[in-house]
């Protein structure tokens, strides 16, 4: 293609992407008047469930809310968010079902996102509260190397020695917390966990477990498991996602150069196991038929994570221009085949998302998670903003 059809194409794609977020935007204010003070999880029938903010993804719909202020300046959306800071505030001092490692979702995307857009102290000293949180997350072990817990009490014998490929994503409030404090504890632990997550969840042919058990005395490794995948030997679409997006966010605060290596690894087999469409189906390994669910949020994640993988590639890296054009072609399947552009009621943003499909949990709907990492693609891409991982040169 000449330089002046790539130009075109660019721009084509541009203002695609400028359309998807302003039908996002009328979306959002919408939602906003209709959750009011709660917040959405996953949708059944169409409907978000809400919250009064004790579950895993709210932060979520914080993230949505800053981002939709960042592109517009609209106060409507400022003073939604901050009043979804304030009830992540109450959540803290409350210690409101916080017994997980998904601090960093809850307090990444509310109190650090107000921090990097406005310069609030109180949410900055509120996230790094969070970091503190989360750290409490951390196992010593005999082995001398420790692992962050990812569900449950530490006397919960079925939960003390899971690791998951989710808390990824949850590490870039540590590595942040080190960079606020001056302490190197937290990015000694994030660093850790990452590496312990690099050697027992990725396997040698760069798929992925969901969850790794270790001996919670010394620290040898069981074996892995899945929670939400097809099999324990399976690939979940989600789990997968996560490892290229959390592995380039470490490498962002590390610059080691393992883990920029396996989330190229690890988008490349993403890549590779993608249907026709280039949208994901929720496992790699499940029986594909007619009916098989799909998981658009999975793409869309890693949509958000081939963003930034490719940001940190030179333009002589010969993986640079297949992830550029595998992110082009995945986004304009999510915003021509998945995206609810056009429909005034839809409340989400991306149709087919899965939840738990052995759970029998929202097998084909809406994804919180799915909306919000759509829309920071979407940033990325239109605008050049990042979401809420780490702080803006």
């Amino acid at each position: 293609m000449s330089t002046e059809g790539m130009q075109t194409t660019e721009v084509k794609a541009k203002t695609l992407y400028i359309q998807a977020i302003e039908d996002i935007l009328s979306k959002t204010l919408m939602n906003i008047d209709k959750f009011g003070t709660r917040f959405p999880h996953v949708s059944l029938n169409g409907k978000y469930l809400l919250n009064d903010n004790d579950d895993w993804t709210d932060g979520f719909w914080s993230g949505i809310l800053w981002l939709c202020y960042e592109y517009s300046q609209d106060e409507r959306y400022l003073k939604a968010a901050e009043g979804a800071v304030a009830s992540f505030r109450q959540r803290l001092e409350q210690q409101v079902v916080l017994d997980h490692h998904d601090i960093g979702f809850l307090y990444s995307l509310s109190a650090k996102a107000q921090w990097i857009i406005t310069g609030d102290e109180r949410a900055r000293e509120l996230a790094l509260a969070a970091a503190d949180v989360l750290m409490r997350r951390w196992r010593n072990t005999s082995d001398g190397s420790g692992y962050i817990q990812a569900w449950g009490a530490q006397e919960n014998e079925q939960e003390a020695g899971r690791i998951i490929i989710d808390c990824l994503l949850n590490l870039p409030l540590l590595y942040w917390a080190s960079e606020q404090t001056g302490d190197p504890k937290y990015r000694e632990i994030a660093e850790i966990q990452a590496e312990r997550t690099r050697r027992y969840i990725v396997r040698g042919d760069d798929s992925s477990y969901h969850t790794f058990f270790f001996d919670t005395k010394t620290g040898v490794p069981i074996g892995g498991a899945t929670h939400q995948g097809y099999s324990n030997g399976s690939t979940w679409t989600r789990g997968q996602a996560w490892g290229v997006y959390g592995f380039a966010l470490s490498y962002r605060y590390t610059g080691n150069e393992v883990f920029l290596e396996t989330s190229k690894r690890m988008a490349r087999y993403f890549l590779e196991h993608l249907p026709e469409d280039s949208v994901a189906y929720w496992d790699f390994n499940a029986p594909v038929a007619a009916d098989t669910y799909r998981d658009s949020s999975a793409s869309a994640i890693v949509a958000a994570g081939l963003a930034e993988l490719i940001s940190h590639l030179d333009a002589a890296d010969p993986d640079r221009l297949y992830f550029e054009q595998m992110l082009a072609i995945s986004m304009q399947s999510l915003i021509n085949n998945y995206a609810t552009i056009g429909d005034d009621d839809a409340e989400g943003f991306l149709k087919h998302g899965s939840y738990h499909i052995h759970g029998g949990l929202s097998p084909d709907d809406y994804m919180i998670w799915g909306d919000y990492y759509y829309l920071e693609a979407l940033m990325r891409l239109a605008h050049g903003v990042s979401g809420y991982w780490y702080e803006r040169n």
